[in-house]
């Protein structure tokens, strides 16, 4: 059996190609999100308890390897699926789609995470678009003299920045749509999540002119990677 964590388009596609090649797949969501795309295969939702509730949990499963196709900055899974792959012997894979690349156009500045996007953010603009994610609001909540347009998946919870608008959406998005809402806005803040699930953002950016505060992402433990479903496919196959 293979264990797919994440709930991302990387992780969903991986999991459909799997099951039409008759490979038992249990896919690993956190729980995040109140109505998921379900992937094909099994499902379970919910975390493990840490390192070695992961690695207990392959072991009474027969996992025969596991791939960590996590979002970018789950790093709190990442760590514990590499520290329990050790523990198990079990072999890890790391599909990472690869991060964007800023374009001769682009006016990007980098932040290393979100509280120091939070300090780079009142140079930049009083009006921001923010895409960084609901669980990462609290970070911009003291910004009071800034308005933020923000979008995300579920309804986050407070604290919220005091001045803003809240637009619940999921992607993909298009271009010409984006184009609309930061048309708004003096500056686009946004992670550095990768794939054209979210892309249009910036290239909407782009042909504005608006500056783009992107984070970085976090470190993850060194493990072998792929970067295309393809790989990953491969790679179980070859297990």
């Amino acid at each position: 059996m293979i264990l797919i964590l994440g709930g991302t388009g990387e992780a969903r596609n991986l999991a459909e190609e799997l099951v039409k090649s008759d490979v038992r797949v249990v896919s690993s969501l956190a729980g995040r999100v109140a109505r998921p795309r379900l992937p094909a295969g099994e499902v379970r939702v919910g975390g493990f308890g840490g390192p070695d509730g992961l690695a207990a949990w392959l072991r009474e499963n027969d996992v025969t390897a596991v791939v960590d196709a996590t979002h970018p900055f789950a790093e709190r899974i990442g760590a514990n699926a590499a520290k329990a792959a050790e523990r198990t012997g079990i072999p890890l894979l790391r599909l990472a789609r690869p991060g964007w690349e800023p374009g001769e156009d682009d006016v990007w500045h980098w932040a290393d995470d979100l509280e120091d996007a939070a300090k780079k953010l009142p140079g930049l603009g009083e009006r921001v678009f923010l895409t960084s994610g609901r669980q990462g609001l609290p970070a911009f909540a003291h910004l009071d003299d800034l308005w933020f347009l923000i979008r995300c998946v579920d309804p986050p919870q407070p604290p919220l920045p005091r001045h803003h608008e809240l637009i619940l959406a999921r992607g993909p998005y298009e271009v010409a749509a984006e184009r609309e809402l930061l048309e708004r806005v003096d500056v686009l803040v946004t992670k550095d999540s990768g794939g054209p699930q979210t892309e249009a953002k910036l290239t909407a950016a782009r042909e504005l002119g608006k500056p783009v505060l992107v984070v970085r992402r976090p470190p993850r433990p060194r493990t072998e990677t792929a970067e295309t479903v393809a790989e990953a496919v491969e790679w179980v196959r070859d297990r």
